[in-house]
């Protein structure tokens, strides 16, 4: 897929953080409940830590006690991409940031009670919150 932001290997390591740059970059995986968002309950926009997309609102947000932020809906179809994930031995959905390509998480059709059924289990790494006033 051709993303509108298109950077070198090299400009994204000046770019992200040593732990940043292993999860969006590499598909890596933060360990659970140790990200600084999955508390997070106020009103506001998520965006990409990589390159400020919006991806999801805070009213999607749910706790499914998995470890991670998770969310039922992007704000968008389009915002996100789904990606078959075969790693580990099993088949899962990646989801990327549909503007860079950067690696946000999973999702799951496990959202048992929400109104779509999914679950977005998102890196807390991969996601920037800001707060409604």
């Amino acid at each position: 897929m051709t993303y509108s932001v298109n950077k070198t290997d090299d400009q994204w390591r000046e770019e992200l953080s040593d732990a940043q740059y292993a999860v969006l970059r590499q598909a890596g995986t933060e360990r659970p409940w140790t990200g600084e968002l999955l508390d997070e309950d106020r009103a506001g926009l998520y965006t990409c830590a990589a390159c400020g997309a919006e991806l999801f609102r805070s009213g999607t947000k749910f706790d499914s006690h998995c470890g991670w932020p998770s969310f039922y809906e992007s704000i968008r179809p389009d915002a996100v991409e789904l990606l078959r994930d075969d790693s580990l031995g099993m088949e899962r959905t990646e989801v990327r940031c549909a503007n860079c390509g950067s690696h946000l998480g999973h999702v799951f059709p496990d959202g048992f009670g929400t109104p779509t059924g999914d679950r977005y289990c998102m890196n807390s790494i991969s996601l920037e919150f800001t707060a409604e006033d």
